[in-house]
């Protein structure tokens, strides 16, 4: 399934480099390719890895000799249509692809891309393989994220079984029904739609589509998954046009993702 391409579900480049430790000017010289995996294994890729996993010294750049393992997978957020009660939608909506890449020590990383005009393209590099490691957990269900909780779910028919702990603390280690889980999604955020009151005033984790944002006077740590393992990335200057399921992932607030540090939790 590809991320959607289309209106509001057309990620920019400057929005997802608030996530990750790609510098903005990195991530816009980075080509687009037929597909994803082409994509995430480009020479200016590997190269833009490779200062990435050296950004903090552990590994020399020349030496970091990243590689990029096995396919992309398809990485779903929590749809609001889902929490809007439309019949017939899924729980959760493609936003994007993620590649597993891994250094020479052993760290790991993941290339998120986006299907743009002309093709796929790396939008943000992100500390862990979280979005790689739970697809492989799923075991061929439905795996999708609530980001908003930073949890992780699989969907398996009419049931949703958590993936980590923070899914474990919202809908218990037995997991819970399909139906349980939308009275739950409904009841946290049923008041955070597109076209609410909370959305209108462009509050930081809502459904709604973000405000654009004024350029950064100067760089700041980005929040959840890549604070305290890098150096501080410089905002660009917009977030207009992400996806809604997106959009809340990357305006809310630092504390509210929690994103994995380099030692991340197994669940």
């Amino acid at each position: 399934m590809n991320a959607r391409a289309t209106g509001a579900g057309l990620l920019t480049t400057a929005a997802l480099v608030l996530l990750g430790a790609l510098p903005a000017d990195a991530a816009e010289s980075l080509p687009p390719a037929p597909t994803p995996e082409q994509a995430a294994s480009a020479p200016g890729t590997l190269e833009t890895l490779s200062r990435f996993f050296a950004r903090d010294g552990a590994v020399a750049r020349s030496a970091a000799a990243p590689r990029v393992e096995g396919r992309s997978v398809p990485v779903r957020i929590l749809s609001p249509d889902f929490v809007a009660g439309k019949p017939g939608v899924p729980v959760a909506r493609v936003e994007f692809r993620a590649s597993r890449a891994v250094s020479s020590d052993g760290r790991k990383a993941s290339l998120w891309t986006v299907e743009q005009p002309g093709g796929w393209q790396v939008v943000n590099i992100a500390t862990g393989d979280d979005e790689i490691r739970y697809a492989e957990l799923g075991g061929g269900g439905l795996v999708f994220r609530e980001p908003q909780i930073d949890a992780w779910y699989v969907q398996k028919g009419a049931k949703v079984l958590p993936l980590d702990e923070d899914a474990v603390r919202a809908v218990g280690r037995n997991g819970t029904s399909l139906a349980a889980y939308r009275d739950r999604v409904v009841r946290a955020y049923g008041d955070k739609l597109p076209g609410s009151a909370y959305a209108r005033k462009g509050a930081a984790g809502g459904y709604g589509e973000p405000r654009a944002a004024e350029p950064a006077a100067a760089p700041v740590a980005a929040p959840g998954r890549g604070s305290g393992d890098g150096p501080a990335v410089t905002v660009a200057s917009t977030t207009a046009g992400v996806g809604a399921g997106l959009a809340l992932l990357l305006l809310m607030s630092a504390a509210a993702i929690r994103r994995r540090r380099a030692t991340t939790r197994e669940p």
